[in-house]
């Protein structure tokens, strides 16, 4: 038998998320039978998705959602040999068993040199987010302007490299000078502390006078109010996710700008990673390229040891990583 350690979510979040929200347990889990594996944690994502997704999906007393790089350590099916490292779904868990349907191996011949804690990050779900909505929802275009906020971020730092390497400008904004310097170091053209600027519309303006044709939006809210009025005519924004209202006790009420979404033409569409996923394979195989070539760099911010997960989970929330958080077993 394997003592297994999980996070579960004892109270749904009010508000900012509390450490007392959470509760550590063990779970005694059964010998597997044919056709699992028994897997170990060995990395484990922390993501913005999660505080939203929890109310939409789980009750009071669940492990955690979220998906963790694992070591197979046991296994009676023959696709996944002890040793195999995967990506599993199974959350906050430090062992668990699978019947193999929610599992994706790392790409193969994946780099010694590489840690495989990309496969959480730049070549993961963070990575594939920013591929696909530049790509399938801003049809990005040699020569674009594109602006991307909480561009420091697992997504937004992805997303400005991808642009630049496709030849576009790229405005990122950021909540410390530490991170606008990141941003800088990895090539983005223009950068600013959202926080230190007087006027959110004159750094706008300041950085890319004639406006914006793609507007990446991770953050939404009176940042998005102010960013819409800057794009150029038919500009397209990927809405990918709005971490200034997710806390929100009162949902947020505004009226967007839609005399400009008709003059200018714009087009505005959300979308969620997963709907690409029969072009995920060849797109992980792109940026695992761009990564070995040195185009596509990337930062991680790891907290370590498993019992430290909900606080790393809060910390990324309050935008203490620079590039992707995560949780190291």
């Amino acid at each position: 038998m394997v003592l297994s350690k999980a996070w579960t979510l004892i109270k749904h979040f009010e508000g900012f998320p509390k450490l007392s929200d959470f509760k550590l347990q063990e779970v005694e889990l059964p010998q597997i039978k044919d056709g699992e594996v028994l897997l170990e944690a060995v990395f484990l994502s922390v993501d913005p998705y999660m505080r939203p997704y929890s109310s939409l999906s789980m009750k009071e007393g669940d492990i955690m959602i979220g998906s963790q790089v694992a070591r197979v350590v046991e296994s009676k099916n023959s696709t996944f040999p002890v040793g195999d490292f995967v990506i599993s779904s199974a959350g906050w868990t430090t062992h668990s068993i699978s019947d193999s349907k929610n599992l994706q191996l790392l790409l193969r011949n994946w780099p010694e040199n590489l840690p495989k804690s990309l496969a959480l990050g730049t070549i993961g779900m963070p990575g594939l987010t920013a591929y696909f909505g530049l790509f399938e929802v801003c049809h990005l275009k040699e020569g674009d302007t594109v602006l991307v906020n909480a561009a420091a971020g697992a997504v937004g730092s992805v997303v400005g490299q991808i642009a630049k390497i496709k030849g576009c400008k790229v405005v990122g904004s950021a909540g410390t000078d530490d991170k606008v310097a990141y941003l800088k170091e990895i090539g983005f053209d223009e950068a600013f502390n959202y926080k230190t600027v007087s006027s959110l519309e004159e750094a706008l303006k300041k950085a890319s006078p004639d406006g914006y044709d793609c507007y990446f939006d991770n953050v939404g809210g009176e940042f998005s109010k102010v960013a819409l009025l800057q794009m150029k005519n038919r500009g397209r924004i990927a809405v990918c996710g709005s971490i200034s209202m997710y806390n929100e006790t009162v949902p947020q009420k505004g009226v967007y700008p839609l005399t400009s979404f008709i003059f200018k033409q714009l087009r505005m569409e959300g979308f969620i990673v997963s709907r690409w996923n029969d072009k995920s394979e060849e797109a992980l195989k792109q940026l695992m390229t761009w990564v070995l070539e040195g185009k596509l760099r990337y930062h991680e911010h790891i907290t370590e040891g498993f019992p430290n997960m909900p606080a790393g989970f809060l910390g990324m929330l309050n935008g203490e990583n620079t590039g992707k958080a995560i949780i190291k077993v």
